[in-house]
Order: C-alpha cells, then sequence, then structure tokens
C-alpha cells in the first residue's frame, strides 16, 4: 500500500525533526539543501473571521489581510502562498449579513483562498432570504450556505458531516470531504472538518437532519486517501479549538489546554499522517507542535492569521524544515515611535504603513472593492443614532453576570412583561457596546444573530431544572434576569431555590412566563434542554428579532451605565462550593 509506506516513511522523519525543535519561528530543522532543489510553501490560516471585511480596533479586516498577503507573496522568501479558512467565515457584521456572506466570499475569490473549512456559524442563515429558519415546505434550510458554496472560487470542506438518515455525505454543490491543490508544484491535500458542537451551535432546524462523525476517523480517512493520490503536503481545517496563552517556544504546552477539542485530535492522529493542523471555533491564539504536528488558531475577526512554512525536497518530496509562527496581528498602520498598531491612517509623520516580511502592508484593491461596496451598502444602517447615550463601555467581562449581559436580559425581560428572561449572552452576543452615544450598527456587532423572541410558561419545577442543568456548566451558563438563583449540591444532586427580584421565591407549580429566542427554543446550547420538547411551542413570526426589540428598548432609554446593570456583590447564580464536583 502506497500510502502506508509514505506515512512510515514520514513519520520517521518527523520524529528525527522533533528533537530538532527549536524556538518559535526557527521551528524543526534539517540538514542543510541545495536552494535550486528547495520550495517553500507558506500556508497561512485564518479562521472565525465572522464577516470582518473593514479594519476597526482591534481587528484588520480581510482589507488589511489582503496586505499583509501580497506583501508576503511579493516578497520574494516564499515560492506560494496557500491560504486556507477553518470555518466561521460570513456571520457576524452587518457588511456581511446584509447579503448572507456573499460579500465575504468574493472577498475570499480575491484573495484566492484555496479550501475552507465549514462552521457551525456557516447555518445560521438557513433559507436564502429574510427567513432564518424554513417557512414554508419548499424552503431549503441551507439555501444560503448552499448559494455561497457556488459563489466561492474555492471549496467548503466538511469531513465529518453526513446525513443522519443515509450516512452518506452532503450532495450539496462545492462541498466536498477532501481537496488537493497544487503550490509550486507540490501536491497539498486538505481536509475540512467541524466541531462535534455543530448541532447545538447553530439553528437546530437547519442541521437536524444531520450527523457529526467523530473528527480523527474523518481526518484518518481522507487523509490516507489523500496521501495514496500522491500528496506531499496535508493540512486540516478543523473548526474546533483549544487554547493556549504564549507562543515562544511551540514544543512548550505548558500554557495550552491539552483535554481541548483540537489538542485531542492533533493526540489521536498516527505521527506524519498530517502535517498541519489549522483550528478555530474557539476564538483563541495557538502556534505549538501537538504530538509532532503544529497546530495553528488565530483568535477571531480578523485579530491575526497563522502560519506555517514548509521547505520542502523537490526531488524527493521530504518536509526537511518546518518554521511554526506566531500568531502574526493584522494591523494596517503603525505609529513610528514605538511601533503600535494606529487603526487609522492620520496623514501625519507619525504614522507610516506596517510591514510584513520587508514589504509595506498595502491592501489588494480587489478586495478593498468589495468591502468598499458592502460597507456603503450598509452605511446608513450602521450609522443610525439610537438616541442613548452610554457612559462607558457595556463589556461582557464577568461572564453570564456581565455588564451587556444583565442590559440585554433586562431590556427583554421588561419589554415583553415577562417574569424572568433567559439568553445565551456566551456566544449570542459578540462585542462591547461602546461609550458614546449609541447607535444600530454597535448594537448589531454585538447582537449579531438573527434571533426571533420566544415566550413560554413553564412551572417553578420546569424552570428549576432549567437553572440546575445550568449550574453544571459553570464555563458557559446562560444569562437570566428577573431572578436570583441558589444552588446546593449533595454528591451529583443538584437543589435550586429561585428567588424573584422582590425576594418572592418561586414555587414549584407557580406558572413562570419566560422570555427566550427562538435558538434556544430550537435546543441551542442545550439551555432549555430539560424542558424540549416544548409540546404546543411555536416560533411566533409577529414577534421581533431580539435584537431589533434590544434596539426598540435602548431608543427609549437617554442615559445608561454599566454599574446600574452590575450583579456586583450578589451574582445571580450563587452556587455552594459543595456544587463544584457538580460542574
Amino acid at each position: 500500500m502506497p500510502e502506508v509506506r509514505h506515512v512510515k516513511a514520514r513519520a520517521a522523519a518527523l520524529h528525527a525533526l522533533i528533537l530538532l525543535l527549536l524556538a518559535a519561528c526557527t521551528g524543526m530543522d534539517g540538514a542543510p539543501r541545495n536552494e535550486v532543489r528547495t520550495v517553500r510553501v507558506s500556508v497561512l490560516g485564518t479562521n472565525d473571521v465572522h464577516g470582518q471585511l473593514v479594519a476597526s480596533d482591534g481587528h484588520g479586516g480581510l482589507v488589511t489581510y489582503s496586505g499583509y498577503v501580497d506583501a508576503l507573496r511579493n516578497s520574494g522568501t516564499t515560492n506560494a502562498v496557500l491560504l486556507v479558512d477553518a470555518g466561521d467565515m460570513w456571520q457576524g457584521t452587518l457588511e456581511s449579513n446584509l447579503d448572507e456572506g456573499a460579500s465575504v466570499v468574493a472577498a475570499y475569490n480575491a484573495l484566492g483562498v484555496a479550501a475552507a473549512a465549514i462552521g457551525n456559524h456557516e447555518f445560521d442563515f438557513g433559507p436564502q432570504g429574510p427567513a432564518t429558519i424554513p417557512a414554508s415546505p419548499g424552503d431549503d434550510r441551507r439555501g444560503a450556505l448552499r448559494a455561497r458554496a457556488r459563489e466561492a472560487a474555492f471549496p467548503l470542506l466538511a469531513a465529518n458531516l453526513v446525513m443522519a438518515d443515509s450516512g452518506d455525505p452532503p450532495a450539496w454543490e462545492n462541498v466536498i470531504p477532501s481537496v488537493t491543490v497544487d503550490a509550486a508544484g507540490i501536491r497539498v491535500g486538505i481536509v475540512g472538518i467541524v466541531t462535534t458542537e455543530v448541532l447545538a451551535t447553530t439553528i437546530a432546524s437547519n442541521v437536524n437532519d444531520l450527523r457529526v462523525t467523530p473528527l480523527a476517523d474523518a481526518v484518518v480517512r481522507e487523509a490516507r486517501r489523500l496521501r495514496a493520490d500522491g500528496a506531499d503536503i496535508v493540512i486540516v481545517a478543523a473548526h474546533a479549538g483549544g487554547y493556549c496563552a504564549h507562543f515562544e517556544e511551540p514544543t512548550d504546552l505548558s500554557s495550552c489546554d491539552p483535554d481541548s477539542e483540537i489538542f485531542a485530535l492533533a493526540e489521536a492522529l498516527p505521527i506524519g499522517l498530517v502535517d498541519h493542523i489549522i483550528g478555530g471555533h474557539k476564538h483563541n491564539g495557538i502556534a505549538h507542535i501537538v504530538n509532532g504536528t503544529p497546530v495553528t488558531s488565530s483568535y477571531s475577526s480578523t485579530r491575526a492569521f497563522s502560519r506555517v512554512d514548509f521547505e520542502i525536497d523537490r526531488e524527493t518530496d521530504e518536509v526537511y524544515h518546518v518554521q511554526v509562527f506566531a500568531p502574526q496581528p493584522l494591523c494596517p498602520f503603525v505609529f513610528v515611535n514605538d511601533g503600535s498598531c494606529a487603526w487609522h491612517d492620520t496623514g501625519g509623520p507619525g504614522v507610516r504603513r506596517a510591514t510584513y516580511a520587508g514589504r509595506p502592508v498595502r491592501p489588494d484593491p480587489a478586495v478593498a472593492a468589495v468591502a468598499e461596496r458592502a460597507v456603503a451598502a450598509a452605511a446608513t444602517m450602521q450609522n443610525r443614532p439610537l438616541g442613548v447615550v452610554l457612559t462607558t463601555p457595556f463589556t461582557l467581562k464577568g461572564g453570564p453576570d456581565s455588564a451587556l449581559g444583565n442590559l440585554v436580559t433586562e431590556a427583554l425581560r421588561e419589554s415583553f412583561a415577562a417574569d424572568i428572561a433567559i439568553h445565551n449572552v456566551l456566544g449570542g452576543l459578540r462585542a462591547t457596546l461602546p461609550a458614546g452615544e449609541l447607535t444600530y450598527g454597535a448594537v448589531y456587532k454585538a447582537s449579531p444573530f438573527d434571533n426571533r423572541v420566544v415566550i413560554l410558561e413553564l412551572t417553578g419545577a420546569e424552570l428549576a431544572d432549567v437553572f440546575a442543568a445550568q449550574v453544571r456548566k459553570p464555563h458557559r451558563r446562560a444569562g437570566f434576569a428577573g431572578a436570583r438563583v441558589n444552588a446546593t449540591c449533595d454528591g451529583d444532586d443538584i437543589r435550586v431555590e429561585i428567588l424573584r427580584d422582590d425576594g418572592r421565591p418561586v414555587q414549584p407549580a407557580d406558572r413562570v412566563r419566560v422570555v427566550v429566542n427562538d435558538f434556544l427554543l430550537l435546543g441551542g446550547d442545550g439551555i432549555l434542554d430539560p424542558v424540549l420538547p416544548r409540546p404546543g411551542a411555536v416560533i411566533d413570526d409577529s414577534l421581533p428579532r431580539t435584537r431589533d426589540a434590544l434596539v426598540e428598548w435602548l431608543e427609549q432609554q437617554d442615559r445608561l451605565r454599566p454599574e446600574d446593570f452590575d450583579s456586583g456583590g450578589a451574582p445571580r447564580y450563587r452556587v455552594s462550593p459543595g456544587c463544584a464536583a457538580a460542574g
């Protein structure tokens, strides 16, 4: 079997290379080769772009990214620049959401992206048009995704997504498990996979006929096939994540989470089968060697990109040198005095263009033109003032008890005369609301999902079951308003007491009016799992989107202070120390 011989040879070579690992940006080093025989392929990875087309504070945008790509392509230091994306490309900004990601696909086409994994948020738009879930039997629940796939000049990859009824890969145009591309004569195989969380982290009705298979099984199957077909390098674009805090030494995993999904994948793969894994989903940075494989990830919303360089012997197809770079921040301009990022060109002598690979970062005109059209289309909505002033920023610091999370849940509860509001504030809210006069665009950036308001009537006992399940999820609890939850534990048993804001306890037989959103009603994040399926519960199209309800509430305010929404010394979840094991 040719693929077995090839993998065994590469495994032995990689074992030797691991012993020669140097510091970050020095990589795995072997004996020098004749430069005429050497091909250098630079693989640039993006992930969780979330529609960020243009630069804003902290986010470089695809326009800035195009300048870094062009700088490297024209630097003379590499033979090929290969662009690979690890999913969640288009959901997240007004500019992108207005055309359901078409602008991002156009920008990727102009950039020359080789392939992209499908992420969980690629399913969010549902059918083409304003409806986010099918409204009639003829609606295609993946209409927007399939339209973007048809427009893409690169394949969308999903090796571990299958149809639940048949186990077969989805028969969607330009959506395939893997692909082989040419990079300066080197055959590069690319496999795409998505997190096992995908079915719970998008709108369930858009994916409930799909099944996700184990990541490692899909990668091994596709990688072996790609090797048998002649791939010299195999890359995995994985919409699955992990975490590392430091990047000085690629082999030092002490700052990383070894139990994360992407690390588990790398550890499960045979050494030498895969050359590089580009991760995403968790919005963290990674630039490390795990089980002999470079694993990278570059935060989210175009804050940075990842890079791994491969030097290959043309005659033997041997990868003899691998260089792993720390996540590269994306910045369009820098201050001359200290080199720190300047997000805008002031026109003065104190600011200059950023440089990369020894060349100035100048945006690609084609990518810039795509972004300019998208920004112009969104400008009126983006800049509409809401008439309310925020004294200081409303942030997501504090988890489910953040000032922003509390503001949103209080606004929803009040707007619909509910007893309690429950919201997926961790994941459903994506950005800080800035200080000053608030605009529609700022609210959209913080709440980009088109989820619709749903009103439920629960018993006190059912509500206690919901909160008991949340106590078991200490790292991703739902935000809520209208009550306080006291939880005590005896082994695996959790006792929940719910107190209304006025101090009255919610009794098991009480009928409680609860405002949520359709994402939760359809099983999103598992928040309402203890009370689902809900007989008779429907998504009422006459009710507004949660974002629109929030905007209407904000327009009725005058001046808002984060401290007025601070839980302070009275957190909404009060969990006894004995519940640590339950989490």
